[in-house]
């Protein structure tokens, strides 16, 4: 089931790709200008985003500065966490550290109100083409879903409800200039412009939120997470959470004994850990299948060293 090799690790690039299409709010910063023009002073919110061709597509309040900045200068930048839904936000509060994330430079070009509502009737087919999936794998996905709060944290509700909303947006495209994937720890890794543009999200981007969510706040999937650890990595840890999934495994953080300095084991640490796929997960069907069938293969190795199998 586990493979120690460099391919079960995806490129800064593809991060960065999964990152933006795993999500649907980001932080925009626009230069803010007067009469004068551009200044340094810097104009931040959150707005609501969505992502085609990788390529975000930025709807902006009709009343924000950003639209005025925009105007006098096209140059911005766009900030994109991770999902990390539910317990995943009090666990990083917890120890200081931010979920990884993607940070771009580029321009904010304005579209005219055909070509936005041409974004916009794509965005709609792709919302339906999400919500499909999940019903046509049935149980499969509903097994692993049922725990997740679904209000917070399905992109495709969250876009569906902004599309239903009765606020006045205009809407950009932002045309990438540099990319950055900014890890847990803070280190930064610049992205090379031609890796960005030719990499692409896995299809399980879309639902990895709910994923996520759904696996961390199910008690028992909680403790089949730490009997992987055990089983695949001889690590015995005290809690683990589900961090990010991605076509060819995923990462977890578990709680593990962390040595005292006269060599003893004194209080826990959170420790990374990667586990990859027997198969690259093609959709989200495929993602849980193969996550069950670790947990049921776990289940089976234990029984067998505690001599009940």
């Amino acid at each position: 089931m586990m493979k120690a090799n460099k391919t079960a690790l995806l490129k800064f690039a593809e991060r960065c790709k999964n990152i933006l299409a795993s999500n649907w709010i980001g932080t925009l910063n626009t230069i803010k200008a007067d009469a004068k023009g551009s200044k340094e002073n810097i104009h931040t919110s959150k707005v609501m985003y969505m992502i085609r061709k990788g390529r975000p597509y930025i709807w902006i309040p009709e009343k924000d500065l950003h639209n005025v900045n925009t105007i006098i200068d096209e140059r911005s930048s766009f900030a994109v966490a991770s999902p990390f839904p539910g317990p995943l936000a009090s666990l990083f509060r917890s120890l200081e550290k931010l979920p990884p994330r993607v940070a771009l430079t580029g321009d904010m070009i304005r579209l005219k109100s055909e070509k936005a509502q041409v974004a916009v009737e794509r965005l709609r087919e792709t919302i339906l083409y999400e919500q499909k999936a999940i019903e046509d794998f049935g149980s499969t996905v509903s097994n692993v879903l049922k725990s997740s709060n679904l209000k917070y944290t399905s992109r495709s509700q969250h876009l569906n409800e902004f599309l239903k909303g009765d606020g006045e947006h205009v809407m950009y495209k932002f045309d990438v200039r540099s990319s950055m994937f900014i890890d847990s720890k803070g280190g930064m890794h610049e992205v090379d412009a031609e890796d960005f543009s030719t990499s692409k999200a896995d299809s399980l981007t879309p639902f990895s939120a709910a994923l996520i969510d759904g696996i961390n706040q199910s008690d028992a999937r909680r403790r089949a997470l730490m009997l992987f650890c055990l089983v695949y990595f001889n690590a015995n840890v005290k809690d683990a959470y589900m961090l990010s999934v991605d076509r060819k495994g995923f990462d977890l953080l578990g709680k593990v004994p962390s040595l005292a300095v006269n060599g003893e084991f004194g209080q826990y640490e959170w420790k990374d850990f990667r586990f990859t796929l027997k198969n690259e997960a093609t959709d989200i069907g495929s993602f849980c299948q193969q996550l069950m069938e670790m947990e049921e293969d776990v289940v089976r190795r234990i029984s067998s060293y505690s001599g009940l199998g």
